[in-house]
């Protein structure tokens, strides 16, 4: 009887999987996966890309589709009918990339009330109407290899009491960032501003970020307090910023939570000023690798009592190891029990 149960069962779940798929758009690929006890709980993946410029929007997918990819479909302008209709209010993830969109209407996204991921990358997006997120429960947002000459932030504003917000505008052309989200809470948590035309660390009050990247830009200094709005920062990246010359002291020093900082790739960066690592109480990792620095400052690690690696020329890499009552030179008494060794001669520690 068991196995009867079972049998009967399985079936009726591949009648339902099945007629989700027989629902799927010409030229689109439709997958279910099923979650929970004895798979009672299933979404529907839906693969659109390539579909060509002659493709009618909105696509007709199935009612529980969860997971859309619309990339490389030459969409141009989005419009508030594009994504509307059965199936897309219950959007968790949408890929929009690759499709030469040049502007978004300020209600294009509005029906997507649970959507979380969201990759505009790739388009010709010069700007995004103000509040265009604004009350959707985003987790990640990619808008990279875009055209922005300037940002508004308060696209990101979102309702009190919405699900934590990242963002990702890697690979963008920006010239600056600004953002006022007047009176309005943001839960972003995860930014990524790589590869645009940034010339300094953008100001970004008022979001709690936990991950930034800033890679790419061409940003020539980083002045004292650049980081002072973002406390609860844990990972930085400002890596491959081929004009960057100078880092003030004192410009990392409001970030006590930040626990990784990749400085990598910095050719034109050559020295480092002690003081540029104050305040970073929490960080373990350092990566300087292929940067323009080869040796340590003095004194550095006064700063970094938590550090456990850091990393810097081509092959050089230290690491904090275990030795009892270690006495350093210039440092007087190291942590107890710990003490920085790294895999090459003449490195100041």
């Amino acid at each position: 009887m068991v196995i009867l149960l079972c049998f009967a069962f399985s079936l009726l779940l591949a009648v339902v999987q099945s007629n989700s798929i027989k629902n799927c758009h010409p030229g689109c690929h439709c997958e279910v996966e099923s979650f929970g006890l004895f798979d009672s709980f299933s979404l529907t993946r839906v693969d659109c890309r390539g579909l060509g410029p002659s493709t009618t929007m909105p696509i007709l997918i199935p009612l529980d589709t969860a997971q859309l990819d619309l990339s490389s479909n030459a969409m141009g302008p989005l419009t508030d009918t594009m994504l509307a209709g059965p199936g897309y209010t219950t959007l968790v993830g949408l890929d929009l990339s690759n499709n030469q969109i040049t502007k978004m209407s300020p209600n294009a996204l509005s029906k997507l009330r649970y959507l979380e991921t969201l990759d505009l990358s790739h388009n010709k997006l010069e700007s995004l109407p103000p509040s265009c997120f604004s009350g959707l429960p985003l987790v990640e947002v990619d808008l990279s290899h875009n055209s922005f000459q300037e940002f508004d932030l308060e696209v990101f504003s979102t309702k009190v009491n919405s699900e934590p917000v990242s963002v990702d505008l890697s690979h963008n052309n920006l010239v600056s960032v600004s953002m006022n989200l007047r009176g309005r809470v943001s839960h972003i948590q995860t930014l990524t501003l790589s590869a645009n035309r940034l010339s300094s660390v953008p100001h970004l009050p008022g979001l709690p970020l936990r991950y930034l990247s800033l890679d790419g830009n061409p940003i020539v200094e980083i002045k004292e307090g650049a980081f002072a709005p973002l406390k609860d920062l844990v990972y930085l990246s400002i890596s491959s910023l081929h004009e960057l010359q100078e880092i003030k002291p004192f410009s990392f020093r409001d970030l006590g939570n930040l626990q990784v900082l990749d400085l990598s790739n910095n050719h034109k960066l050559k020295a480092l000023d002690p003081a540029v690592f104050s305040g970073l109480n929490s960080l373990q990792e350092l990566n300087l690798s292929n940067s323009g620095v080869v040796s340590l400052p003095n004194n550095m690690l006064t700063h970094l009592p938590s550090i456990k690696s850091i990393t810097l020329g081509r092959n050089i890499h230290c690491w904090k190891t275990q030795k009892q009552g270690q006495f350093h030179r210039q440092l007087g008494q190291v942590e107890h029990n710990q003490v920085l060794n790294c895999n090459a001669e003449g490195i100041v520690l």
